[in-house]
């Protein structure tokens, strides 16, 4: 069987459907362009599924081409039954980061157009970590920690599709019916499964040869370290996932990043043989860094979607420090604002740059999907606490929010005495030195507690500007040291 080519998508708004370095018959490309700009936003079903995220670039390509031509565009018409989608999940860290954002989006927009999404935890793979992308094999992960991660990852996954169902569903809905969400562990078949039945079933229809030319493999080969048997199985695990997901949940195509597309092909290929069904794959885009690193924990530049190792607010001002070079891109990739008025929101930002409309809507809109809408305003607090010195904000901050914002802060309990004065304050702190110079350090301006300058060691402090109502007081010295102060039986 000759391997089938991918169809790859490069789409722009202008370009159409299938377009740069796509291989689809000119005429095909035409009728899937006139569609996706003749049919108005508001009344395109499923069918337009493909069309629309080619238009945003989520979908970056889509396999095998012949069946994705012939067959696919068909099964996504408006009125024809839902079909099943699914994206794997390692849980080799007890988090997603921004980096599966994107995948978890594919499966939200496959979601939104009516069908069954799938969300696999890989309880089972993670042991043997996926050698796609990687110079060395991963470290090995005691089978409880993979649990325990597996355990963090189903409740990430499941929240966010909790948030994206109740806060960006409703008003989007029209009538229309949100496909259902299933989460699985493959841990659930692979570990009941005897080695000797997948090695002469699954493992009797894959071809060395085929897995021996993936990209990933040839590269791994090729290292110092070389490759272990374990991580030269996990494409034929992985593909094992898309059968059974198959065959139980009638699965037909499979989400993931660029880098899964080996991967995927390995998938295609055993659930064609063993079923004779045709089933698709379709990749989503890599986010990388400035300097063109992927984002992951493999890089160490993970920004992650759990609150506990990614505050809302870290995560809020990652996506407002985007620059005017890439922020258009990821609001049409990380949000459900229709196209149109991402345009209208860029015109605008022509106008007033300095205003950073378009990435403070990228923040807000990817901050309440991922934490919710008390998470976007425990960062809007933060921010203008840290950033706009506002007492009411650090007033309204809880001890979680503090601890988040001030993570190297050292904080201290007090008694307020009568006629306690800043000098004291800093002393008691341990924030200034004793002494002549750390009385220097506040009368040359180096020390503001809540957001205020205070050049007088001898003020006395004051319940309401020095002390919030809620009984703390943010000490700053110099720039960047702050000390998070909680007074006793005030």
């Amino acid at each position: 069987m000759a391997a089938p080519t991918v169809l790859r998508q490069r789409c722009g708004r202008a370009a159409g459907l299938w377009s740069g370095l796509c291989r689809v018959p000119q005429p095909l490309s035409l009728r899937l362009r006139r569609r996706a700009h003749e049919q108005p936003r508001r009344v395109r079903g499923a069918g337009g599924l493909l069309a629309a995220q080619c238009e945003r670039g989520l979908f970056q390509e889509v396999f095998p081409e012949q069946s994705a031509e012939e067959q696919l565009l068909e099964l996504l018409e408006p009125g024809r039954p839902p079909l099943t989608a699914y994206c794997g999940f390692d849980p080799t860290a007890d988090s997603l980061h921004v980096g599966h954002l994107l995948a978890v989006m594919g499966l939200l927009h496959f979601q939104r157009a009516g069908h069954t999404v799938i969300a696999v935890v890989g309880g089972a793979t993670a042991r043997l970590g996926d050698p796609s992308g990687r110079e060395r094999a991963r470290e090995r992960l005691p089978a409880e920690r993979v649990r325990a991660h597996a355990s963090a990852l189903r409740a990430g996954l499941e929240r966010l599709f909790e948030n994206h169902r109740e806060l960006f569903w409703p008003a989007a809905a029209g009538g229309r019916s949100l496909g259902r969400a299933v989460l699985l562990d493959n841990s659930c078949w692979l570990d009941r499964e005897p080695l000797l039945d997948f090695l002469g079933g699954a493992g009797g229809r894959l071809r060395m040869g085929t897995l021996l030319s993936r990209q990933s493999c040839q590269a791994r080969l090729r290292s110092p370290d070389g490759m272990s048997l374990a991580e030269f199985l996990y494409p034929a695990l992985q593909a094992y996932d898309f059968l059974h997901l198959h065959l139980h949940h009638g699965c037909r195509v499979q989400l993931g990043g660029a880098d899964q597309m080996g991967n995927i092909m390995s998938g295609y290929e055993l659930v064609t043989k063993m079923t004779g069904t045709d089933v698709f794959g379709i990749t989503v885009p890599l986010i990388t860094s400035t300097t063109g690193d992927k984002l992951g924990k493999t890089a160490g530049n993970a920004v992650w979607l759990n609150r506990d190792k990614t505050s809302p607010f870290e995560l809020y001002q990652f996506f407002v420090r985007q620059q005017d070079n890439i922020v258009e891109k990821y609001l049409k990739l990380f949000t459900f604002i229709p196209l149109e008025e991402i345009d209208h929101i860029m015109e605008m930002h022509a106008k007033e740059p300095e205003k950073w409309g378009p990435q403070k809507r990228l923040a807000a809109e990817v901050t309440k999907l991922v934490h919710g809408r008390e998470g976007l305003e425990s960062a809007k607090r933060c921010t203008k606490a840290l950033y706009h010195s506002s007492v009411e904000a650090l007033e309204a901050m809880s001890d979680q929010e503090l601890q988040e914002l001030f993570k190297q802060a050292p904080s201290a309990e007090l008694m307020l005495e009568p006629g306690m004065n800043v000098l004291d304050l800093c002393r008691k702190a341990n924030a200034i030195a004793d002494g002549p110079s750390g009385y220097q350090k506040i009368t040359h301006g180096g020390v503001s507690i809540n957001g205020i300058r205070v050049t007088d060691p001898e003020t006395v402090l004051i319940l309401g500007q020095h002390i919030l109502k809620n009984g703390v007081s943010l000490l700053r010295i110099g720039k960047k040291n702050y000390y998070i102060i909680r007074w006793l039986k005030l």
